[in-house]
Parts: C-alpha cells; sequence; structure tokens
C-alpha cells in the first residue's frame, strides 16, 4: 500500500487545511475498505455534505474523516456544537475514520470509531468567536477523544501496518452488540465501560465498580440510585458480551 498522499490533487490551492482535506480524502476513497461490511472501497460523496465525506454502497453505512497532523492527543477539532449534538441523536449520525499523518504526508495511523460510541458527554462546547470574528458568536466542538472507551476505537492502520480485513470486520460486529439508539442508555453502557476500563485487573468485583459512584453521580445528577445502576449496566455489559459474570458479585473482562 502506497502511503503517500497525492500532492498533484492540491497544486491550485493555497489554503492548508483545504488542501490536506482534499489529499486524506482522496487517499481513503483509494485505498481503504468498508470496516463494517467488507467492501473493498467506499465513496466519497458529494463535496459539501452536511453529514459524511463517505459511503458504502454496499451496506450503506456512511462516514466521516477527521485527519490530524503527528499525535491525535486528547482532543479532536470539529464543527458546530449544535450541529453535532443534533447528528449524535440523530438516526444519520456517521462512523468516524480518524487520521494521524506525517510531516511528510505519509498516512500513519487510522483508526474507526463507531457511530454508537458517540454521546454528548463527549463532546465539549467551545466558547463562541468574538464579535471581531468574521462568524461571530459561531459556537464550535471538540471531540474528546481520550473519553471514548478503547473498545471504541478500532485500529485499521497503526504504524502503516493495515489491519487484517476480516478481523476489523468481526470486532466491530462484536462492538456492534453495544449499539443502541437511546442517547441515555448509550451514555450509561459507555460511562460503565469506561470504569471497567479503568480497573487495571483482568477480574474484577462490584466494590472495585463502586469506587466510580461519585462519578458516575456527577455525570447522571438525576440518577439516585448510583449503585444500583452500575449493577444494572454490568448486567447489560454481560448480555452484550463484554463481560462475564463469576459469581458472587465478581466479574471478568472478554472484550
Amino acid at each position: 500500500m502506497n502511503f503517500n498522499f497525492n500532492t498533484e490533487l492540491v497544486n491550485t490551492y493555497t489554503n492548508n487545511s483545504q488542501r490536506i482535506r482534499i489529499m486524506s480524502e482522496h487517499w481513503v476513497a483509494q485505498n481503504i475498505f468498508c470496516p463494517i461490511c467488507g467492501n473493498f472501497h467506499i465513496n466519497s460523496v458529494a463535496n459539501n455534505s452536511p453529514v459524511a465525506d463517505f459511503i458504502c454502497e454496499n451496506c450503506g453505512e456512511i462516514y466521516e474523516l477527521k485527519s490530524k497532523n503527528k499525535k491525535i492527543g486528547k482532543k479532536i477539532v470539529d464543527g458546530a456544537y449544535s450541529t453535532m449534538i443534533e447528528r449524535i441523536i440523530s438516526a444519520n449520525n456517521p462512523n468516524l475514520f480518524v487520521m494521524q499523518y506525517s510531516d511528510n504526508l505519509q498516512v500513519i495511523n487510522l483508526t474507526l470509531i463507531p457511530k454508537f460510541f458517540f454521546v454528548p458527554s463527549i463532546i465539549e462546547k467551545r466558547k463562541p468567536l468574538s464579535e471581531k470574528a468574521h462568524r461571530a458568536g459561531w459556537i464550535g466542538c471538540n471531540i474528546l477523544y481520550s473519553e471514548i472507551p478503547e473498545q471504541g476505537k478500532v485500529e485499521i492502520i497503526n504504524n502503516q501496518k493495515i489491519a487484517d480485513r476480516k478481523t476489523v470486520i468481526d470486532k466491530y460486529a462484536k462492538l456492534k452488540k453495544l449499539q443502541t439508539d437511546n442517547i441515555e442508555n448509550r451514555g450509561w453502557i459507555l460511562d460503565v465501560l469506561a470504569c471497567v476500563n479503568t480497573i487495571s485487573k483482568i477480574n474484577f468485583s462490584l466494590q472495585d465498580m463502586y469506587k466510580f459512584a461519585d462519578e458516575l453521580q456527577a455525570k447522571h445528577i438525576d440518577n439516585h440510585n448510583i449503585k444500583a445502576k452500575i449493577r444494572q449496566q454490568l448486567q447489560v455489559l454481560r448480555d452484550k458480551g463484554v463481560i462475564n459474570f463469576l459469581g458472587d458479585g465478581h466479574y471478568q473482562k472478554i472484550l
């Protein structure tokens, strides 16, 4: 696989952001399979589409691409805050490709974030643009990349090594068991999953999970029985194949 961007595509462009967008989107359309159904190519959609950058003509799934030079870091800059929140709770929320490229314009890493790993709590509202700005008052957002559970970061390319297509498809199929259109339920599943991930041990207990009660209470202020909710969500994660129940308040990570 050729990991180089095609710089000939942008000879007439001077805006660097536009140059990167054109080259990175072209590279994905030329090189990346659909990680959901396995179709060997995904297609670019019409320019300036408000929802997505790519579509798989086989399964109909849509994707957005965010590219960043060097390390991805904790945050990824996105567009309008209100639009992002609307998309998360809608039926046409796209899956997200996160690309890391080098100074010499080579793709280094490419990660898929399934659409059902997005909840409002991982979207950070930025300050409104100043009155002197061209779009005064406009409010953008950041995706809090570090807040996404590790299960929701499906590696397609890691240090210029492309993952086996079937392995990626199988991983997505397992993760899809976590999908729910109810945004409140989705938030609870992902918040409790993030707590499970924080525990360093493979085997853990309810007592380990209860240590996150205050943290979860802060995120779900309307819930008045946090420990019962933790137990409920552990049952959900068990039913969805993420953890095993060992008995007597003990669990084991499996995904």
